[in-house]
């Protein structure tokens, strides 16, 4: 009977393990879609970028296989405390990490659609965009691998470069459509791609909120600290451009 409850527990500590595995690997996808789309976007490179749409897939079949191994944990293990809010967080954390999949999906068709447009300014806020949104969601999925809180809540208050930066590009690109109404379709493209990245980096964040949560038990705080929020304003023409 106690070799029975000895293997019963050894093999619950590895179905942990595997949905924290899954989990990784699950990171390490949407971190490399992240990637290939901004490069895609930098090289003009209409093959990458497809290739970054099609594997898309992947990602969605593990969040699939990801809540389905958590509900026959739940089912069968019945956890409570750490470990309920690890499957718990497992469960939110695959849904985050889809939606980061989808969101560098989305950047990728935006490339092969600005690839037949005339190149404007240097792209290079997109590719430190893309390197702090790809270093966050990696610091919090090794968050997560690692039991390590602290690396939690140093991503999740890491977000205001990630702000700065889209804040700067939102900006810049209203400049050239301003200058010269022919930017206005790879300008407004490229708004697009920073928006994903900056709804990538949020997500990233609020994986280290999840991860901080199933690690210690309590909730960060309601506001973490973000950039200036210019690139939300309304912007209007000047008073002389208004109709009578």
């Amino acid at each position: 009977m106690e070799q029975m409850a000895k293997h019963t527990v050894r093999s619950y500590a590895e179905e942990l393990r595997r949905l924290r595995d899954m989990i990784a690997r699950m990171g390490g996808l949407a971190e490399r879609q992240v990637n290939d789309a901004v490069a895609s976007l930098l090289r003009r490179d209409t093959d990458l970028a497809t290739e970054v749409v099609g594997r898309d897939a992947a990602i969605d079949a593990l969040e699939r296989e990801v809540e389905q191994f958590c509900i026959q944990i739940l089912a069968l293990r019945q956890p409570v405390g750490q470990d309920l809010r690890l499957i718990i967080a497992c469960l939110k954390i695959s849904h985050g990490l889809e939606r980061i999949g989808d969101y560098a999906r989305n950047a990728a068709k935006r490339s092969i659609v600005l690839s037949q447009q005339p190149a404007i300014g240097s792209l290079n806020g997109f590719n430190r965009m893309a390197k702090l949104v790809q270093e966050n969601l990696k610091g919090a999925i090794d968050a997560l691998v690692n039991d390590d809180v602290a690396r939690a809540d140093e991503v999740w208050a890491a977000d205001e470069p990630v702000d700065q930066v889209y804040n700067g590009i939102f900006r810049e690109m209203l400049t050239f459509m301003m200058e010269d109404p022919r930017n206005i379709t790879a300008a407004t493209h490229l708004l697009f791609v920073a928006k994903n990245l900056e709804r990538i980096g949020d997500h990233a964040t609020n994986i280290a909120e999840t991860v901080h949560y199933a690690l210690r038990g309590d909730n960060l705080p309601d506001e973490r600290p973000k950039g200036d929020s210019s690139a939300y304003a309304v912007v209007r023409p000047p008073l002389d451009q208004l109709g009578g």
